[in-house]
């Protein structure tokens, strides 16, 4: 008996985020331990920021390119070449030392995860019937894999150094081999090309906004803001707190996906959002903890709107490279966000720095939804 159309959506959306989810521990881990360790990389902490920020230099640049390649060769060919470059770059973290041999397995990885990244927006948004849940339960696939990777990875850094666990993340991205293997490998239609600048929309602002604030300002400002009462810099801390966030996604995102199925992804974003502007508007004014609770669970459950909005606005054969715009507007705010964070806090006051985007971020998400 053939499985009906939803039901092999389901099934595809499954393996592709299952294939990320094997292969993301290979990126993680590396937030996690190389400021820690640089030293043991053979980097000073200026080139290990440059090495975390690499892979998402690349996909700004080359999304685009990647996109294309995808649409072209399908799901299989793209997803089975990214998992087994994450496990060349796992094998490389183990082994190598050095920013220059360290830099080309991050861009490496910046391209993998691009294409892993789309396989899951598309695959998930593939039938508007059902696509929030779709995508939020992807969500949830994916971030089994930090989740387990990052306290593992710190205990295993206590006990043998911080590269040993690297081939375990390799290891764990061949296992991806086995969801990627059977992914369609039916090419996706892609749209006539477009000549010129085209200015971003709505959708494209709240993106910008959204990296910016929640992977860039947010991030950087609990560390700073927070210093005082963190506990010290102990390893298994710090991979512990970062699991935290995985482990918001995989309850939450299946919750804000069905909640955009039931009431519109539309206005599911300006709730959340507007939501969002508030506790970020709290945390500047010093309520950290309260505000950092509310904002992980505000963030997971905002992860499944966006892709299902952009499949809606743009059916057809323009659908994949509008889910790489997106991912593109959502890279370029959370590049720059850490680096605002990093020039502005010691100079402007915390209610001022996380007010002003707050409320923007809110502008942008009611504006999103007028556009509809």
């Amino acid at each position: 008996m053939n499985a009906s159309p939803a039901a092999i959506a389901d099934r595809d959306a499954r393996n592709a985020a299952v294939a990320l989810g094997l292969a993301l521990p290979v990126d993680v881990l590396l937030y996690l331990l190389l400021p820690m360790y640089h030293d043991l990389f053979g980097v000073t902490l200026a080139q290990a920021g440059i090495l975390l920020a690499a892979n998402r230099l690349v996909r700004i640049m080359g999304y685009g390119w990647v996109a294309r390649r995808y649409a072209r060769y399908g799901d299989r060919p793209a997803c089975l070449w990214a998992v087994g470059s994450a496990a060349v770059c796992g094998v490389g973290f183990a082994t190598l030392s050095g920013f220059w041999l360290l830099l080309p397995l991050r861009l490496l990885w910046g391209l993998a995860f691009a294409a892993l990244n789309l396989s899951t927006q598309a695959l998930g948004t593939i039938l508007p019937e059902g696509a929030s849940r779709r995508y939020g339960r992807s969500r949830a696939y994916i971030a089994l894999g930090p989740v387990v990777a990052l306290p593992l990875g710190a205990v295993m850094t206590q006990l043998w150094g911080p590269r040993a666990i690297f081939f375990l993340a390799a290891g764990a991205a061949l296992l991806g081999l086995l969801a990627a293997r059977i992914l369609p490998a039916t090419p996706h239609e892609q749209p006539a090309a477009r000549r010129g600048l085209r200015l971003p929309n709505s959708l494209d602002i709240w993106s910008f906004l959204e990296g910016l604030t929640l992977d860039g300002l947010f991030i950087v400002g609990l560390s700073y803001l927070g210093k005082d009462a963190l506990p010290g810099g102990a390893v298994v801390v710090a991979g512990s707190l970062l699991a935290v966030r995985y482990l918001g996604e995989i309850v939450l995102s299946p919750v804000g996906g069905r909640m955009a199925d039931r009431a519109g992804p539309e206005r599911v974003l300006v709730a959340l959002s507007l939501l969002t502007a508030l506790a970020l508007t709290g945390f500047g004014l010093g309520w950290l903890w309260t505000c950092s609770a509310i904002i992980v669970v505000l963030r997971a459950l905002q992860l499944p709107l966006v892709a299902p909005i952009v499949a809606r606005r743009t059916p057809g054969p323009g659908r994949v490279q509008a889910l790489a715009a997106r991912a593109i507007w959502r890279d370029i705010g959370a590049g720059f966000g850490p680096m605002m964070a990093g020039l502005l806090l010691p100079l402007v006051s915390a209610p001022w720095l996380y007010g002003v985007p707050a409320v923007l971020l809110g502008w942008a998400a009611i504006a999103c939804a007028r556009a509809r």
